[in-house]
């Protein structure tokens, strides 16, 4: 059996030959569990197929996991990604780079001596749950340890989803996945470029494609409108001014809406097709460059696809334009090759889960990080952990199965109710009344452990 790096629960345990929990990956998700246990003196084994930490946020990831492209720029302030007890640098812009994400990410896990825990170099390749209901977990090395309890942290912005249309395509074609920059390994100066999305990967890479000295045009495909949010509001990051948890969601929504289209007015006045939906129906995209780059007449809006044409591309109201290269940033699909079960396999992105995190009837397998929370994601699986130590160490009961199923519709229901159908808002949550409603549920938990007594 290999040496295997152990957590300092797991060294002390008296049970250290069999750590309690498998974390698996090493993204901001799975060291922030991590360090949840440790502090809890809980045993733990954490795998990463990487050499190192970070995940999406590690820029040339040999994993080929990170969708980091060398001038992204996170769009959550500063304000609103720090943890709980280790703040960001205070010379931080308010939207910080990749490379100081990253370098935040380093600090936090040597800090804490997370980093001699992690076994890295190390995928976890196959998650089979044995008759007592633990997990047999097997590594890339052919090893397989056996685990109470199963932790989920392998990211969800790396299986590129690409649509498929009529016709073939001559010019070049990366999804926004594979994206590092302008020059390298496509050359885009005086291309003619199609980006096709309306997310912020999309608004991104068609503003930094479409400066005159890089793209000779550059044409955005976009199946609706959409609502473009700037990153400011009266001087201050937006995510800055969020609202508070216990204002309910509609009015909430309702301010909200009528601040952004007072401030930003009207998607059509830009040149942009009107959306079908009002603000914060849908996941908003949001720049600080976009809706500048299409006034100026730098990015041309097209419509949706109908199909593509040898060296240019029909669009369904019957134009065509000539194209060079095509840029798809058409999202991701949620996948977690570790698992052969059916119903742990999600199926077009829809997979609803207690609290976003756990398999009714799978109470000791837990997935991290896997939604899509407004403003941030950095943190979101910080809060998480604290319901995932409460359930391993006994502190909290699961409500029963069937109670499970009703909570989690009506949860989707709050998170998803005012949302238009599509696989980008299958995992929507608001982060605030999210974790407001987290941290009552590990008190209801806590409260279901005590017996009743009859009077």
């Amino acid at each position: 059996m290999p040496s295997w790096p152990r957590s300092p629960a797991a060294e002390m345990s008296d049970t250290a030959a069999a750590p309690t929990a498998c974390i698996i990956g090493a993204g901001c998700s799975g060291f922030t569990m991590a360090k949840r246990l440790q502090d809890a003196g809980l045993a733990y084994d954490c795998f990463e197929m990487s050499d190192d930490i970070g995940g999406n946020w590690y820029f040339g990831n040999p994993n080929g996991m990170s969708s980091c492209y060398q001038s992204l720029h996170i769009d959550t302030s500063k304000w609103r990604l720090a943890f709980e007890d280790y703040p960001v640098p205070v010379d931080w812009p308010d939207f910080p780079h990749h490379s100081q994400i990253l370098q935040y990410f380093h600090d936090y896990v040597d800090h804490f001596g997370l980093r001699d825990t992690i076994t890295f170099n190390t995928a976890v390749t196959d998650c089979k749950r044995l008759d007592d209901g633990r997990w047999k977990v097997t590594l890339s090395t052919g090893e397989s340890r056996e685990y109470d309890h199963l932790v989920v942290g392998n990211g969800h912005h790396w299986d590129a989803r690409t649509p498929t249309y009529p016709g073939t395509f001559d010019g070049y074609q990366v999804h926004s996945h594979h994206y590092r920059d302008p020059f390298d390994p496509y050359d885009f100066r005086g291309k003619r470029v199609m980006v096709v999305g309306a997310g912020n990967s999309a608004m991104d890479i068609s503003s930094e494609l479409s400066q005159r000295p890089i793209a000779e045009q550059l044409f955005i495909s976009m199946r609706h409108g959409v609502w473009v949010l700037p990153k400011y509001f009266d001087g201050k990051p937006a995510d800055k001014a969020s609202l508070p948890p216990w204002m309910p969601a509609k009015v909430g929504r309702a301010l909200a809406r009528k601040k952004i289209k007072k401030t930003v007015g009207k998607m059509e006045d830009y040149g942009l097709p009107k959306p079908d939906h009002r603000p914060l129906d849908a996941h908003p995209s949001v720049s600080g460059e976009f809706l500048t780059r299409v006034g100026c007449g730098d990015i041309t809006p097209k419509g949706a696809i109908d199909r593509l044409d040898g060296d240019g591309v029909v669009f369904a109201d019957g134009s065509r334009e000539q194209v060079d290269a095509i840029v798809w940033a058409t999202g991701y699909n949620v996948t977690f090759p570790f698992f052969r079960q059916p119903e742990l396999t999600p199926q077009d992105n829809t997979f609803p889960l207690f609290k976003r995190m756990v398999k009714p009837g799978f109470e000791n397998l837990f997935f991290l990080g896997l939604a899509q929370p407004l403003p941030t994601l950095v943190n979101f699986a910080e809060q998480q952990s604290k319901l995932v130590v409460a359930a391993i160490s006994g502190a909290y009961a699961f409500p029963p199965v069937r109670e499970m199923h009703e909570i989690t519709a009506a949860d989707e229901k709050v998170h998803l109710g005012h949302f238009y159908d599509s696989p980008r808002h299958r995992m929507q949550v608001d982060f605030n009344t999210y974790v407001a409603d987290l941290h009552k549920e590990i008190e209801r938990g806590a409260e279901r452990l005590v017996p009743i007594t009859s009077a």
